[in-house]
């Protein structure tokens, strides 16, 4: 028996990096998995893979900047499963960017997608996770939230301090429905978006991405930077009925960078 048989769980930014390994944990621990993805070339792949592996996923594309596609997401999930146990926040922009390069522009594309499109997940899903008489909502901070130094810049900082933030505020709001809000704050990840932001600090700052890696895990005190499943491993627990009196919790995945 898996310890998620018979829950429905979505999971956004499902495609790739955490999301992807989310997803597939989810799936063999036997959860119905509604993978939420923008990229239809993504999102058609992975629950073509799931399914091959005989786990019940199906696609719905969703852009986290429409407010409509977030509601149809889950009203499309409740009407074809009859439920939404768990749903994991997990979707999230960034890029490399100095403090005074920030551009109003920047500003509202991480927000939009980190902050406004998280929230009203997390609203959508919670409505129906109360009818049904309670949930589980994980949602994918960062250690950027908590003041890292070597974030990507300083939106992407705010908009995950906002996670944070928003992941007590909802823990204490939905307690008496029954509904467990934790959020996870992983740090160096190797993930597509890892490699993207590692880029940009090649652009800025003259060194190989080699030497850039090397050093960021030579700043971590185990010696090594994440990879997706240390994140979908600690996801598993808090949608599991092992974290039924866990909520509010920020979790940092990150070696020992962070202490808070």
């Amino acid at each position: 028996m898996g310890r998620l048989d018979n829950k429905v769980a979505i999971v956004t930014g499902a495609g790739r990096g955490i999301g992807k390994a989310v997803a597939s944990h989810y799936a063999r621990e036997g959860a119905t998995v509604v993978l939420a993805e923008v990229s239809d070339e993504l999102g058609n792949k992975l629950a073509k893979e799931l399914s091959d592996q005989g786990a019940t996923a199906i696609f719905i594309k969703t852009d986290l900047n429409n407010l409509a596609e977030i509601d149809a997401l889950v009203e499309k999930t409740r009407t074809q499963f009859d439920r939404v146990d768990i749903l994991v926040n997990n979707a999230a922009v960034t890029k490399s960017l100095g403090f005074f390069d920030v551009t109003e522009e920047d500003w509202d594309w991480i927000h939009n997608v980190n902050t406004k499109g998280l929230f009203f997940c997390m609203q959508s899903a919670a409505r129906v996770m109360k009818e049904r008489g309670g949930g589980k909502i994980v949602n994918i901070a960062s250690i950027a939230g908590k003041g890292y130094p070597a974030t990507s810049n300083i939106a992407y900082a705010g908009s995950k301090g906002a996670v944070i933030a928003m992941t007590r505020i909802g823990a204490s709001s939905l307690a008496r429905d029954n509904i467990n809000v934790n959020s996870i704050c992983p740090g160096v990840t190797r993930t597509d978006l890892y490699y993207e932001v590692m880029r940009g600090k090649v652009q800025s700052s003259g060194k190989s991405e080699k030497e850039i890696s090397a050093a960021l895990d030579a700043s971590i005190p185990i010696r090594r930077s994440n990879e997706p499943e240390d994140i979908a491993d600690l996801a598993v627990f808090l949608a599991s009925e092992e974290s039924r009196n866990v909520t509010g919790q920020s979790w940092n995945v990150d070696g020992g960078l962070m202490w808070d």
